[in-house]
């Protein structure tokens, strides 16, 4: 079991740096977000604070590197690399599932790095919602978070990805109640995050209500997994996955009307991520209810090639998002969120049919 998940942990990377898996035609929504330029911004550009406080814990920015790997030599190599820069930056980083060292000790320490290299960032660990409702428990959520001395769980949800696997386990049965259990016991704040298919209002609230303290809904419109499972089996010579893979390639809701539906249904933090690529994303995602934004596939393409690419790439990131706030006249997160937007496509379509409040992003008075 350990080797098929370590190999198919590789396949992953490899297909991620190697072909187009972005979504085709389903995009994140944050096109149709329109911020109000402020001819008159009245802030001191180089004066702008973009600290924030989430989870008890201060971020130097309101942004994440989303979970990627773990359980292969080159995933340690690339968790090194990106947990010194998180670590250098002041940002916060998940691993990737870590279902491959619990099922073998010998890979713990393609995870565990990341705390050695970054010894006060934000970690997250990181396990699957299939495997606590197909036997989990507390006790194996707590050794996720001990194994990289973690300061969150995330408990990820990956159904589409599940269904389109050669290997998928799609019992998902009880997950809910598991969660809420994991929750009601660990002494680290647990996260739930999708994979790339977002999450509604429905199932936030009942997350909220079992206890979950963060919610990451991790939207369609950057990575679909259903795109590289089709790849896999495409590989594999598998015809009926690589059919399910394509008719499912675009399948999920639209990153900036999940932080909507979820931002304006739960009192808990919102993550934002599943296509954010600039600062600019970043901005609309706070601004949109978002408490911080995080991604994922930037990074990686970057992590594969060091150190140095990687530092590059969020250091633009960072900067983007400073630009943005300087012609927002936002002095920090906090006025970001009250920044006027306008809200248009086929995002305000969806959440006017949803029955959400649009409008009120728009009458926003700024700062």
């Amino acid at each position: 079991m350990a080797e098929k998940t370590k190999k198919r942990k590789a396949d992953h990377i490899r297909i991620a740096t190697t072909y187009n898996v972005q979504a085709r035609k389903n995009t994140t929504g944050l096109e149709d977000v329109h911020f109000i330029h402020k001819a008159l911004p009245e802030v001191d550009r180089e004066k702008i604070d973009l600290s924030t406080i989430v989870f008890n814990h201060r971020f130097a920015a309101p942004i994440m590197v989303s979970a990627i790997t773990g359980g292969t030599r080159e995933a340690r190599k690339i968790n090194a690399t990106i947990a010194t820069v998180v670590e250098e930056f002041g940002l916060g980083m998940g691993v990737g599932s870590q279902r491959a060292a619990l099922e073998d000790k010998r890979l713990e320490k393609t995870f565990a790095i990341v705390r050695k290299k970054a010894p006060t960032a934000f970690l997250v660990a990181n396990i699957g919602g299939v495997q606590l409702a197909r036997g989990y428990n507390v006790k194996e959520a707590k050794k996720a978070v001990e194994m990289i001395d973690a300061d969150a769980l995330a408990v990820h949800l990956n159904p589409l990805q599940e269904a389109v696997q050669p290997e998928g386990e799609t019992s998902f049965k009880g997950v809910l109640e598991k969660i809420g259990e994991v929750a009601k016991e660990l002494d680290k704040p647990v996260i739930v995050k999708e994979t790339g298919a977002g999450i509604a209002a429905e199932e936030a609230r009942k997350l909220e209500a079992v206890g979950v303290m963060g919610i990451d809904v991790s939207g369609a419109g950057g990575t679909s997994f259903a795109a590289v499972e089709y790849f896999r089996a495409k590989d594999g010579r598998n015809i009926y996955h690589r059919r399910l893979g394509d008719v499912f390639w675009d399948w999920g809701i639209p990153t900036a009307i999940s932080i909507v539906e979820v931002a304006q249904t739960v009192n808990i933090p919102v993550i934002a991520s599943g296509g954010v690529r600039s600062g600019l994303d970043v901005a609309k995602a706070i601004a949109l209810g978002a408490s911080l934004a995080s991604l994922a596939q930037p990074v990686l393409q970057a992590a594969v090639e060091g150190v140095k690419k990687t530092r590059k790439m969020l250091q633009l990131l960072i900067e983007e998002l400073r630009n943005t706030m300087f012609l927002v006249g936002a002095e920090n997160p906090q006025q970001l969120q009250k920044a006027p937007l306008v809200i248009t496509g086929k995002t305000a379509e969806w959440l006017k049919l949803r029955g959400f409040d649009i409008e009120a992003y728009a009458r926003r008075s700024g700062t």
